[in-house]
């Protein structure tokens, strides 16, 4: 390979694309997202009232918790009792650590997803914006009348910088007026 090859722009324009991942289509993205949830342990929807009625004991203090596997496996009686050996209480523990960070990104993901969609649909709106102005300047023209159907549609659909007729304020009561009483 020679130097010259080496500084040309364009091969490493087309080597960094080469680089990049594909971009997935949204319907594959469900697809993978619905196989991923197919294989999670225990994921399932839960009523409000039972998520409450959960976060009690769920939000307990760490070393209470340790304690509390402490005292299983000092006694068989409590083991016995909570139905659960001190290594199976540790794995929960360690599971639900190990899932708290899933979690985490699960929640990056769709503030992620949201932002970039957020943003796709600002420039649509944006690029609807342009052409409901650009149209509005050319039927002033007359051989531009044939834009004046979608001019007029989108001057009726637009929601921006137009206010919307409230219901008519309701005329205020007069006052009574004090009657002068005869004297």
């Amino acid at each position: 390979m020679s130097t010259n090859e080496n500084l040309d722009p364009r091969g490493a324009v087309a080597q960094a694309a080469a680089e990049e991942p594909a971009m997935l289509e949204p319907e594959v993205i469900v697809e993978q997202i619905r196989a991923l949830i197919a294989k999670i342990p225990g994921f399932g929807q839960m009523p409000v009232s039972m998520r409450k009625a959960l976060r009690g004991a769920a939000s307990a203090h760490p070393a209470f918790l340790q304690a509390a596997i402490n005292a299983v496996g000092a006694s068989d009686l409590v083991q016995q009792a909570v139905g659960q050996s001190p290594d199976q209480l540790r794995r929960k523990m360690d599971d639900a650590d190990r899932w708290s960070a899933v979690e985490a990104e699960a929640r990056v993901l769709l503030k992620g997803v949201i932002a970039a969609n957020l943003a796709r649909r600002h420039d649509a709106g944006t690029a609807a914006l342009q052409a409901y102005m650009i149209s509005r300047q050319l039927v002033r023209r007359e051989e531009h009348h044939d834009l004046l159907p979608h001019v007029e549609e989108m001057k009726r659909l637009n929601r921006f910088g137009r206010r919307r007729r409230g219901a008519p304020a309701p005329a205020p009561a007069p006052s009574p007026v004090p009657q002068q009483q005869p004297q």
